[in-house]
C-alpha cells in the first residue's frame, strides 16, 4: 500500500498509457459497418464493388446479387486482383458481419481506405429483401 502512495503519479501514467493503447482496438470493434441501404447508395453512386469473404459452400448456397467471392482465408492474396482500383468503395460481406470487421482490417493494411463492412452481414441484406442469388435464394 505504501508503493502504491508513493508511486501513485507512476501508476497514474501507467494506467493512462494502458488505456491509450487499447482504445483504437475498442473502436475497430464498435465500428459497426454500414447497413444495407447505405451499401446500395454506395453500389449506386459510387460503383462500390461487395465481396463476399464467406466460405466457398457458404457462398454457393446464397450471396448477393453480383458480389464477387474470396474468402477470408484468401484476402490478403487475392483481393489486389479482384479489386485494382483503391479508391472504389468496397463493401466487404460475411454472414453476420464478424468476419467482415476482420477483412476490413485486412483491406485497409493493404491500401483500401474505402473498405467497409456491411452490418449483420447477409443476413440484414436478407432482412431487408434486397437481392440474393445462388442455391438457397
Amino acid at each position: 500500500m505504501k508503493f502504491i502512495i508513493d508511486n501513485w503519479m507512476l501508476l497514474a501514467v501507467a494506467l493512462g498509457s494502458g488505456a491509450l493503447l487499447v482504445l483504437p482496438v475498442l473502436q475497430g470493434l464498435m465500428d459497426a459497418g454500414l447497413s444495407p441501404n447505405v451499401v446500395v447508395q454506395l453500389i449506386n453512386k459510387e460503383r462500390a464493388l461487395l465481396v463476399d469473404v464467406r466460405e466457398e459452400s457458404e457462398f454457393k448456397s446464397e450471396h448477393i446479387l453480383n458480389s464477387q467471392h474470396v474468402p477470408l482465408s484468401e484476402l490478403e492474396a487475392r483481393l489486389p486482383q479482384v479489386h485494382k482500383n483503391k479508391a472504389t468503395p468496397l463493401v466487404l460481406v460475411c454472414a453476420s458481419g464478424i468476419r467482415s470487421a476482420k477483412a476490413v482490417q485486412i483491406a485497409k493494411k493493404l491500401g483500401y481506405q474505402e473498405a467497409h463492412s456491411l452490418s449483420g452481414g447477409l443476413k440484414s441484406w436478407k432482412e431487408v429483401n434486397l437481392p440474393t442469388e445462388g442455391l438457397a435464394a
